[in-house]
């Protein structure tokens, strides 16, 4: 079976800096019609569960820690029985959300994950969280890139743990290496692709 890519916007908060904001959230799933990753684990179990749609969950697959991106991870992986992956630099981030549980296994820029036949890239791409990951599918031509490039430019960098100068260096070296048609699935908001961004950061 070939892998595709699902969809669905959950809503929430995002706190960071005692501040709090409401927030829309995008949920990924990609996989096929028995197995299938997640990506981030936004606000919500239930409405990720209605993308999932009773495949196995090889692994939630976290593009940053913000609070907003892996507030449920825990919940799901006992829901789904699958192992949360993180780059370990988020580490102080993810603690101000979840004391006393870690994710299952780290994240490193190289690394290769399948599913439904599809390899997924992961692209370290620190500046917005200093683990802050992309993940690339190149035979959906596509890219995950969790906070980090959004249509319009980079993700915001005015809190703490984060790094305006890092995060356009990420891109530049990192994002603006795939073809320009590569489409871009974001954390929040609406596709772009790579070609559409390169006059914006």
């Amino acid at each position: 079976m070939t892998a595709r890519v699902d969809h669905a916007v959950v809503s929430g908060t995002f706190t960071l800096d005692g501040e709090t904001f409401d927030v829309d959230n995008n949920v990924w799933v990609i996989g096929d019609d028995e197995q299938c990753l997640v990506i981030d684990a936004p606000h919500d179990v239930e409405a990720i569960l209605e993308v999932v749609a009773g495949r196995a969950v090889k692994a939630i697959v976290c593009t940053h820690a913000h609070d907003d991106h892996v507030r449920v991870a825990p919940e799901l992986r006992r829901r789904v029985q699958a192992p949360i992956l993180l780059h370990p630099d988020d580490r102080p981030l993810w603690e101000l959300t979840h004391t006393g549980e870690l994710w299952d296994v780290d994240l490193e820029d190289g690394l290769t994950l399948t599913i439904g036949g599809a390899a997924v890239t992961v692209i370290h791409t620190p500046g917005h969280a200093p683990g802050a990951v992309c993940l690339y599918v190149h035979d959906l031509g596509c890219v995950f890139t969790g906070d980090t490039l959004f249509q319009g430019g980079p993700g915001a960098t005015g809190r703490s743990y984060s790094d305006s100068d890092l995060i356009v260096r990420s891109i530049r070296s990192q994002l603006f290496e795939l073809p320009d048609e590569t489409v871009v699935h974001t954390g929040h908001g609406p596709d772009t692709t790579i070609g559409a961004e390169r006059a914006n950061v």
